[in-house]
């Protein structure tokens, strides 16, 4: 699961945000790092389709409150388009609902506004690699209370719509075709473990571990190991009070 790489080699990055101000910033950031080329700017969700579908980035840094269509639609319009976009959601508060709508909606990360100029370059690299890891504090707390219903409920008609469900949901049947070791490595995966750490846990080179990634991610129809995390918890098969962490 290399970078995604258009035919000059550079990631292609597509910034939505109705701040302008906002958007020269990341601008000037990602644009100062080799192998990084900004192609365009939207400043509404409507706005970043469109743009999405014409300039095909490979990473989309979109802001969630936006006018016109907001970031999450615009997230779920896009993923569900069949685009091979990565998504990462930008948003001011830690841990909100708007962050786990996001990722339901299919982003493949979530980063704070302020986020320091090398963690935002580091975090498009990673996630145009498909190899992005969601921290275990943040699964943790993020899916505890937006999953499982532990914390504060989003409303129904809310931001993205999130309603933590209120009984687990049933076993999803494609799990059956996983191995017992794609089980394995899909709950460890969930842990926010690396390919590293998930090799060091179950003593097998990264290689190997890769190759069990792609195989669970192909068979569960889904599009990167964040998206294989949220559908650990939305199916039941892995809970937030998992003493692990």
């Amino acid at each position: 699961m290399g970078e995604q790489m258009n035919e000059s080699g550079r990631l292609r990055v597509l910034l939505a945000d109705d701040q302008p101000l906002l958007r020269m910033g990341f601008r000037l950031i990602l644009e100062g790092e080799d192998g990084l080329e900004v192609v365009g700017e939207a400043s509404d969700g409507a706005d970043a389709v469109r743009q999405v579908r014409r300039l095909d980035p490979d990473v989309v840094l979109m802001d969630v409150r936006m006018p016109t269509l907001d970031g999450i639609e615009a997230t779920r319009a896009i993923t569900g388009s069949g685009s091979r976009a990565r998504i990462i959601i930008l948003t001011t508060f830690d841990l909100d609902e708007y962050a786990f709508a996001g990722l339901q909606a299919g982003a493949s990360a979530f980063l704070l506004k302020d986020v320091a100029p090398a963690e935002l370059v580091q975090a498009v690299r990673v996630v145009a690699s498909g190899d992005a890891v969601v921290a275990p504090r943040v699964t943790q707390r993020l899916l505890d209370m937006y999953v499982r219903g532990t914390g504060p409920a989003a409303a129904p008609d809310g931001p993205g719509r999130v309603a933590p469900p209120v009984a687990p949901a049933p076993r999803d049947p494609l799990l059956e075709d996983l191995t017992p070791r794609e089980t394995e490595m899909l709950e460890a995966m969930s842990e926010g473990l690396s390919n590293a750490e998930i090799a060091h846990r179950y003593f097998l080179s990264e290689a190997t571990v890769k190759t069990h990634v792609r195989r669970i991610l192909t068979k569960l129809h889904l599009r990167d190991r964040v998206q294989a995390v949220v559908y650990a918890y939305e199916t039941g098969l892995v809970t937030p009070s998992n003493p692990d962490y």
